[in-house]
């Protein structure tokens, strides 16, 4: 198994001793055991109160991508219509899935390397194509962006869009989220990226309209989200839960809330901040244009001119120090550093700068 020494893959990311040492314990059974449940409920506190949210939040076993396609088999059936806004992989992702649903799709291309900006165009979208769903993403990673969220709530909720679906999975514990003051129906998380745990867990949380609109599709799946509307009341889940996973789980959010979670993500904004100066200094381009809004969990970088991305990251792994490729278009072209969760750390960061000046040129 590969150890990194200087971990900054934008997820999963280093986990720290604390979460993984929990799931060396061993468990009884989450079907027949109360404390499960006890645990099930406090976990699901936590997740509310760092989304800022009354909302339901259904905690899922299985990576992040888990919950997107069950807030989308969940609620939309053939020729539903879907407005897509995106600035990236992810962004395109939600349009892909959708069609795969048999729905119609409208995509609202912003550029891979820019943020939600021109919300007229917004608006005109949302007027003209009478959407049943808006989908986008908080914290696009392979762009190193983060999107506005408010703002395109506000319009859901102006022009009687039933959902708005947002993915905030590598922009929680990061960045800040206000998912009931941004009319969020569905926002759509996961345990590897800034909450450090390992990627076995994902979230959601469910507005109430669109628990109706659940009900009303009735999907029947793995992914299904109906059989977790009653669960905290009945103790009843419609899988076998996965306990450790939810422990680890558990221990990341309470790790969050005992540094507090403004200071958390002042911690993300200074190391990004300081990683985008040192950048800038040694010579290499920032990936987003100007006026896009650079994420606090993750820069995206060219790759320098004169290399190509497969000796770059040769060379740094040669140091010990491993960065993300990228994907699609980008692939090749832009690599990521992902200094989020205990990877948004300023001695870390600090070292991994100088490792990747002194690579950089001396090749």
């Amino acid at each position: 198994m590969e150890k990194y020494l200087i971990p900054l893959v934008p997820g999963p990311v280093a986990v720290p001793q604390e979460i993984l040492k929990v799931a060396a314990t061993n468990f009884g059974s989450a079907d027949f055991e109360p404390e499960y449940l006890a645990l099930y409920k406090d976990t699901e506190k936590l997740l509310q109160k760092m989304m800022e949210t009354r909302n339901r939040v259904v905690i899922q076993t299985g990576e992040g991508m888990l919950v997107l396609w069950t807030a989308l088999k969940s609620t939309l059936k053939p020729g539903d219509r879907v407005l897509v806004l995106s600035t990236g992989l992810f962004g395109e992702g939600f349009g892909d899935m959708a069609k795969a649903l048999g729905c119609e799709i409208r995509v609202l291309d912003f550029g891979y390397d820019e943020t939600i900006h021109d919300f007229d165009a917004v608006e005109k979208a949302i007027v003209e194509f009478k959407p049943k769903m808006i989908t986008m993403v908080q914290n696009e990673t392979p762009s190193g962006t983060t999107n506005p969220v408010k703002e395109i709530g506000d319009l859901k909720v102006k022009h009687g869009v039933p959902l708005l679906c947002v993915d905030i999975v590598s922009g929680l514990g990061g960045t800040p989220i206000h998912v009931d003051d941004w009319h969020v129906d569905f926002a759509l998380g996961g345990s590897q990226k800034c909450l450090s745990a390992p990627a076995n867990m994902s979230f959601l949380s469910v507005s109430e309209e669109a628990w109706k609109i659940v009900a009303e599709v009735n999907y029947a799946g793995y992914e299904a989200l109906l059989p977790f509307r009653n669960v905290t009341e009945t103790g009843y889940f419609p899988y076998t839960p996965y306990w450790q996973g939810t422990a680890q789980l558990h221990k990341a959010c309470e790790l969050i809330f005992e540094e507090g979670v403004e200071s958390c993500i002042a911690r993300h904004e200074k190391v990004a901040a300081y990683c985008r100066e040192r950048i800038k200094e040694m010579g290499l381009k920032i990936y987003p244009v100007e006026g896009a809004v650079c994420s606090p969990t993750v820069t995206a970088v060219y790759v320098p001119e004169h290399m190509t991305w497969e000796r770059l990251d040769s060379e740094l792994r040669v140091q010990g120090m491993v960065v993300g490729g990228n994907y699609g278009k980008l692939a090749g072209k832009v690599f990521r550093i992902g200094h989020m969760g205990s990877q948004a750390n300023i001695n870390l960061i600090k070292e991994a700068m100088d490792i990747l000046e002194t690579v950089v040129h001396d090749i």
